[in-house]
């Protein structure tokens, strides 16, 4: 690439996953010009971690060394660099990081940042001496059950908290993290300055200063009130004392706005501009959520889990929260929220039917599925090959039949099985009706419509898939060519924040005219399809309900 091609503007997002270091840089269009990454286990393979993590010493310990994500950071640049990357052009700076995980800053951390030498890395000017803790706990981690517990003890039970914090208490959840640090760790804990989450420690690093903790990212801890996006003072002293305030720093502040220009460090080693604003770095999901839909748009990720993220429109009602679902600020959105489904069962389970009832092959599987009629004829089946999240610790194939002719008429009927042809369109069919029944009982009553879904991950390629998909949700149902949708999310808010410094009041969506990047129409939904899972709403609520109780009873 070279510097005359990129006179224009470009805008910088980097996504710090759990495996990678992920770049993406965008011209003023929203045209990919350069992508780039480091792999953790492959690039830097001198920290031996597996995947980019440590598990242990503790039962259910999972960390990443903070020197590995600074040496990451030395090492793209150099790589972007190398492939002649003009970082002169780049305006601004945002990105994602993995939700949960966190940071934990030392006293000498405020002067290491902002006295950075041009001529030295950042791995060697700050690890280990800015930091109190050197391994971060990451969203893996599932050590903290005597701290979740005691949460929800506190606040008056699991509802009590996901209606204030906007979720149950959660082992991965960075609330539940600190509390383990300063119980298990008190030196450590009152050691440290600062506390960041991966995404602010980030944007900390380019401004040579502690970056505030960005709103949606901070919805993920269990220590903000998910209604007004500040940090909730009972919430912080459960999970770190009076003086747990102060180490988190302000209250939480949206994505796209300008937190400052880069630090000097990167004007003199890199020869970034140095009028570079830096926006808040988001989580992960929110950022993918910012680069492939709009309010009142859904995401849904059909991987190895089933992951749905819902934008919802601002409304003087809000969501309903539920211990099974997420509920998160929007970065951009004062008012608005993110809906989060998480799904343990999802590429494995459908795969666990193809390869029994349809000769291990996808041709066979969509065949059975399409001579199968919407409904299956009156049978509706549960698969849970592992134990799942919603609802919450089922486990095994659970099969049912219902009054096809009239599916409110009586409640339906729990059968061994269900004929072997069905068992193709009958996982599609639960699977997504779960959603559909929680994305119901979720939003404000009267709430408009749903626009569209985006819908990504392996499965996603499948147009049988994609069909049933557009029938049960009732929406037009759209594919991105955005591979790298966090690192697209962090570029796009990047942009948001340059473009605001000359449209002040302008938001998020008049920039992007309200449509995402690089979407295609791959499905529309038949009405007469989508009146029949209308139907089946409630019949599959009852079914699952009937799992649930034979499950806590059995």
């Amino acid at each position: 690439m070279s510097s005359q091609a990129t006179a224009s503007p470009l805008f910088l997002g980097l996504d710090l996953s759990t495996q990678q270091l992920k770049a993406v840089l965008i011209k003023e269009d929203a045209t990919i010009v350069h992508e780039n990454s480091v792999h953790f286990s492959n690039d830097l393979s001198h920290f031996n971690t597996t995947n980019g993590t440590y598990h242990g010493p503790g039962e259910g310990e999972v960390t990443s060394p903070v020197a590995m994500w600074l040496e990451a950071i030395d090492l793209l640049f150099e790589r972007m660099r190398k492939e002649g990357v003009s970082f002169s052009d780049i305006r601004a700076i945002s990105g994602a990081g993995q939700q949960h995980g966190s940071v934990y800053w030392s006293t000498k951390a405020e002067s290491l940042l902002s006295n950075l030498d041009p001529t030295k890395s950042l791995t060697e000017q700050l690890s280990p001496d800015a930091f109190s803790l050197d391994k971060s706990p990451i969203w893996q981690d599932h050590s903290t059950e005597e701290d979740c517990a005691r949460l929800e003890k506190e606040i008056g039970g699991p509802q009590a908290l996901a209606d204030l914090s906007g979720s149950r208490a959660y082992e991965r959840f960075t609330g539940s993290q600190i509390s383990k640090i300063r119980r298990l760790k008190p030196e450590v804990y009152e050691a440290t300055s600062k506390i960041s989450l991966v995404s602010s420690f980030i944007a900390s690093v380019f401004l040579g200063t502690f970056a505030p903790i960005e709103v949606s990212d901070a919805s993920g801890m269990n220590l903000t009130n998910i209604l007004t996006g500040k940090w909730d003072d009972r919430l912080l002293d459960i999970c770190g004392g009076p003086e747990l305030r102060s180490k988190l720093g302000p209250e939480p502040v949206l994505g796209g706005v300008n937190l400052g220009k880069v630090s000097s460090w990167w004007v003199k080693r890199w020869g970034l501009d140095p009028e570079c604003i830096v926006a808040p770095f988001v989580g992960d999901n929110p950022a993918t959520v910012m680069s492939l839909s709009s309010p009142g748009d859904a995401v849904l990720s059909l991987g190895t889990s089933t992951t749905f993220l819902l934008s919802v429109p601002p409304s003087d009602i809000a969501p309903k929260r539920f211990t099974t679902s997420h509920l998160l600020a929007h970065p951009t959105s004062s008012n608005g929220h993110i809906v989060m489904l998480c799904y343990k069962n999802g590429a494995l389970a459908r795969e666990n039917v193809r390869d029994k009832y349809a000769d291990k092959h996808w041709t066979k599987f969509n065949e059975l599925v399409q001579a199968t009629p919407a409904g299956c004829a009156g049978y509706l089946a549960l698969y849970f090959p592992l134990p799942e999240i919603i609802p919450p610790g089922v486990q095994g194939e659970h099969c049912f039949s219902y009054n096809v002719a009239d599916p409110a008429k009586d409640a339906p009927k729990s059968i061994d099985d269900v004929p072997p042809n069905v068992h193709c369109r009958a996982i599609l069919e639960s699977q997504f009706l779960s959603i559909r029944s929680r994305i119901a009982a979720i939003l404000p009553p009267n709430a408009p419509h749903l626009r569209r879904l985006v819908i990504s991950g392996g499965s996603s390629a499948n147009p049988v898939i994609r069909q049933i998909a557009a029938d049960i949700f009732d929406m037009n149902v759209y594919v991105s060519t955005t591979k790298e949708a966090a690192g697209m999310g962090g570029a796009l808010l990047a942009k948001y924040a340059w473009w605001k410094t000359k449209n002040p009041q302008g938001t998020f969506e008049d920039m992007t005219g309200g449509e995402a990047v690089g979407n295609s129409r791959v499905a529309e939904p038949k009405k007469e399809q989508s009146q029949v899972y209308d139907s089946l709403v409630p019949v599959y609520t009852a079914c699952e309900e009937a799992v649930v109780a034979n499950s806590a009873s059995g």
